[in-house]
This record gives C-alpha cells, structure tokens and sequence, in this order.
C-alpha cells in the first residue's frame, strides 16, 4: 500500500498544480494533464476502498469472503482512466486541433511539467521498489500481467502512462510556442489521450481475467502437488483446480488417489494430513477440499486442465526428488502413468 499511497499524494500536488498552469496558459496539453493526474488521484482512493471492502469478514451471502473486492475495484479503475481520462483528452485534443488557440506563458506550462515529472519519477520510484519485493525472477511485462494483487501493477501502469503522457504534453506546448501553432497543443492532447485509452485497455484485461478467476501460479501449484503427495498416506494428486479468491486467499480443489485397502479412518486422517501440509506450504490456501477416489488410469485424459496443473506440477519439482521426475517419462513399473480417476 505504501506505492498506493505515495502516488496519491504525488497525483494530488500535480493535479493542483497543473491546473493553475492550464488556467494561466489555456494550454488543451495541460488541461488534458489536469484531467489525467484528477483521474489517477481517483484511482488511487478507490484502490485504497478496495483493499479496505476486501478485509472484511465472510458472510452468509459471501462464504469466501470479499477478497475479489480488489479486483472490482481496480476494473473501476480501468473504466475511469478510459472514460475520465482517454475520452476527455481525445475530445479536447480534437477540438484543439480544428479550432486552435493560442498557448500563454508556456514557460510556466514547461516549469509545471519540469515539476510534475520529478513527483511521478518518486512515485513510480516507490512502486519499483515494492513491487522488487515481490516480483523475484520475472520480467516486468510478465509481473505485471502474474501478479494477483491489483495495486501494484495499477501504479505501475499509471505512472509510466503519466511519465510518457508529460513527455507528450512538454513536447506539444514547446512545438505550439516555438511555432506559434496551436495545433501542436491538440496534437498533444491527443496522444495523450490515445495514450490513456492504451493503459486503460490493458489494466482491463488484466483485472477481467482476474475477476472470472485464475488459478494459482506454476510454482504454487507445485509446492499443492509436492505437498500432498510428499506424505505416506495418499498415492498421488489425480486432478487439481485451484482458484484465486483474492490476491491472499486461494481455493484448492483435489481429486486424490487412496489405496482400496484403507479405512475410512485411515482415508480421513491421510486427508487432514496432507491438508496440513498444503496450508504449511502454502499459507493462502485457506479453503482445500480433497476428494479421496481409486486412482483409474484408463481414464486418463491429459487435455484436462486439471490433470495438466498435476503433471505441471510435477514436472517443476525439483530433481533431487526422484518419485517425480522433472520431466514425464515413461511410468515406472509398477506404478500406473498419471491419469483420471
């Protein structure tokens, strides 16, 4: 939260800011900016309602609780800098460009934008800096579109649109007072705007994604398989669903393989064993449900995504284990290749 709250405050300063310089300059670049930092101040508020919706406790009506609030709320956010944002500086801009006007003082304009780029250079600083924390060994492109907590990648994308949106807005003001154009002016409010609707288009596929529900990582769903299976009491993982129900809390759901010898005490408490051991590995998984079958490889159909998270898993296990190796092979003897049951 603290890259959240940083680019509020930074959004805040610069919206003031740039809309003094807009009402001395008439500048449809500044104002588009205006528009912009007002937006993204918005966005920031309703991240920060998200989170706090998103901790409240589970209900009757909500028996998963409210985590998917944040990705709610971060869609909203995508509409708004569409709508807010990218609508408003395309319709300025175009007006600007078939009726332009004359840019005042674009020295103060250029001293605003010197400032308001050295607040978001802070703040995309933080939102670096926390999101190194978390990002490990992925790309940028590929944390931003893994990530499960919506805030960071939010910020992200707002701060770099608002840093290349001030380049635009620098560059339409000096061409509009060098040249005495005011077409220039437009033209930067325009891509601004094309600019905005770009990042909006993109945090909305992200979040839509995440709102339907996505399964957790690769590298989750080996520590589920390595830790059911890792256990004397159950031959293997047959199928496996996992579902995101918040950035914090995740649904396992297993189809596991018991021997046709055991008990019903004995297929219970293997259960609550392995339970233990996926929420030790994994702390999010609050809800698992394990359905215990006889393991049927005749029905094995590896199209299913369920069974390709198993065998997924395995294969990402580390070599050192030599019950799964990193790569499917053929099955041992004796031992039945992965399937369905």
């Amino acid at each position: 939260m603290r890259a959240v709250l940083a680019a509020l405050l930074a959004n805040l300063g610069i919206a003031a800011v740039k809309f003094a310089a807009f009402l001395l300059t008439g500048s449809a670049s500044m104002l588009a900016e205006s528009v912009h930092s007002v937006a993204d101040t918005g966005n920031e508020l309703l991240l920060i309602i998200g989170r706090g919706r998103a901790d409240r406790p589970r209900s009757d009506e909500h028996p998963f609780g409210y985590g998917r609030e944040r990705y709610f709320y971060a869609f909203v956010v995508a509409v708004m800098l569409f709508t807010v944002g990218a609508a408003f500086s395309i319709f300025d801009g175009i007006q600007k460009i078939l009726r332009p006007g004359e840019v005042h003082d674009a020295g103060v304009a250029l001293g605003v934008l010197g400032i308001a780029a050295v607040l978001e250079t802070f703040s995309l600083r933080t939102g670096i800096s926390e999101a190194n924390q978390v990002r490990g060994e992925r790309t940028w492109p590929t944390f931003i579109r893994r990530a499960k907590a919506p805030e960071l990648p939010v910020v992200l994308l707002e701060d770099m649109a608002a840093l290349i949106g001030l380049a635009f807005a620098f560059t339409g003001v000096s061409l509009a007072w060098i040249t005495h154009h005011g077409q220039w002016d437009g033209a930067g409010s325009l891509a601004i705007g094309v600019l905005l609707a770009t990042a909006a288009a993109i945090l909305a596929v992200e979040t839509k994604s995440l709102l339907i529900g996505e399964s957790a990582s690769a590298e989750v769903e080996r520590q589920i398989v390595a830790a059911i299976e890792d256990g004397p009491e159950l031959e293997r993982v047959i199928h496996l669903r996992t579902v995101h129900m918040g950035p914090d809390s995740l649904l396992v759901a297993a189809k596991i393989a018991v021997r046709s010898t055991d008990s019903a005490a004995q297929v219970t408490a293997g259960i609550d064993a392995a339970e233990h051991r996926v929420r030790t590995a994994v702390p999010i998984a609050e809800t698992i449900y394990l359905e215990p079958d006889l393991y049927r490889p005749a029905r094995s159909d590896q199209a299913d995504p369920s069974i390709r998270a198993v065998l997924r898993g395995r294969h990402l296990r580390p070599a050192r284990d030599s019950r799964f190796p990193r790569s499917p092979g053929p099955p041992a003897a004796g031992k039945p290749a992965p399937g369905s049951g």
